[in-house]
C-alpha cells in the first residue's frame, strides 16, 4: 500500500489543491510549527501582488514534492488583502499547492512580522526554515536563488 501511495504521489495522482485559506496569525504560526516537528518546514510569506513571489511559487511547488518523502513540508501564507482571498486562492489552485494554505490575518502587522523573525523587515517574497526541532535556521528575504533554497532543506533533510 505505501508503495501505492508513494507511485501516484510520484505520478502526480495524489497532489490537491486548496480548497480554502485559512486564517494566520501568531498562535497559528506557533501551531504550524508545532506540527511540524519532525518534519522540515519550509515556510513562504507572497502575495499575489508581488511578482518574484509568483515566479517562486512553481519552484517551491516542485521542491516540496521532489523530497515531501524525506521529510519536507511547504506552507503557504498569502500576505494579500482580505479581498483578494479569491485570486490568492486561485493562483495556488492553479499551481497545485498542497494544503493547508493561510491568509494572513494579524491585527498589529509589525509585532507579528517581529513575531516570525526579529530580522524580517515584512518584505516579500519571505522564506523561513525551520529544522525537524522546529528551531529557526535559514531565513531568504526576497527573491531565493533556489538553488541556495534546496541546499539548505538538504542540509537539514
Amino acid at each position: 500500500m505505501k508503495r501505492l501511495a508513494a507511485l501516484l504521489v510520484l505520478a502526480g495522482a495524489a497532489w490537491s489543491a486548496p480548497d480554502q485559506l485559512l486564517p494566520y496569525d501568531e498562535k497559528t504560526h506557533q501551531k504550524v510549527i508545532a506540527e511540524s516537528r519532525g518534519r522540515v518546514l519550509l515556510l513562504d510569506f507572497w502575495a499575489t501582488w508581488c511578482a518574484p513571489c509568483r515566479e517562486e511559487m512553481p519552484l517551491l511547488v516542485e521542491l516540496h514534492r521532489k523530497y515531501e518523502a524525506k521529510g519536507l513540508r511547504l506552507i503557504t501564507v498569502s500576505a494579500d488583502e482580505e479581498e483578494d482571498r479569491a485570486a490568492a486562492l486561485k493562483f495556488l489552485q492553479q499551481h497545485k499547492v498542497s494544503p493547508p494554505a493561510y491568509l494572513k490575518q494579524v491585527a498589529d502587522d509589525d509585532r507579528f512580522i517581529t513575531f516570525v523573525d526579529k530580522n524580517w523587515s515584512g518584505a516579500l517574497p519571505a522564506l523561513f526554515l525551520y529544522d525537524r526541532k522546529g528551531k529557526l535556521v535559514k531565513s531568504f528575504i526576497g527573491e531565493a536563488d533556489m538553488k541556495a533554497v534546496e541546499k539548505a532543506i538538504l542540509g537539514l533533510l
